[in-house]
């Protein structure tokens, strides 16, 4: 095992594309300093307990949901806003592709099939203004070594 204690994310690289929209990667920039992307736990059984006590399980898909955290003057906020108005328009959904690369861990995460589910239509205002948050829905997630 590596003695590698390097686990930043500052030097992380999260791409999307949205066919029809975004045929070529957006790379996503100026995150929240406090929760930049993170995704749910995703269930891999689906379980119940028969009256007697046994434990019952099957594997079910399931989706991973993600939310993306960007400062208000971001200019990867303006992507969002442009699949969520292009949806509008259409009154249809574009499928994105995503690809985060984890240099500091040597992992990459490929993300298929994914739709903007819901987001902030405008920041928040407190003292400053506060970041916005974009959720994306992925059919699957795949792993890999960069």
């Amino acid at each position: 095992m590596a003695d590698n204690y390097d686990i930043t994310s500052a030097n992380a690289v999260f791409t999307i594309t949205v066919t029809g929209l975004y045929n070529s990667p957006v790379t996503l920039e100026n995150y929240s300093a406090d929760r930049a992307f993170e995704t749910q736990s995703r269930e891999l059984a689906e379980t119940s307990m028969s009256v007697d006590g046994y434990l019952n399980a099957g594997w079910v898909p399931n989706p991973v949901m993600q939310t993306i955290s960007l400062q208000a003057n971001s200019d990867s906020a303006l992507v969002f806003e442009a699949i969520a108005a292009a949806q509008d328009t259409k009154r249809g959904l574009y499928r994105m592709g995503g690809e985060i690369q984890l240099p500091s861990t040597g992992r990459k995460y490929t993300l298929i099939r994914g739709l903007l589910r819901a987001l902030n239509p405008i920041p928040s205002a407190g003292r400053v203004l506060e970041a916005r948050s974009f959720e994306v829905i992925w059919e699957r997630v795949l792993p890999a070594a960069i």
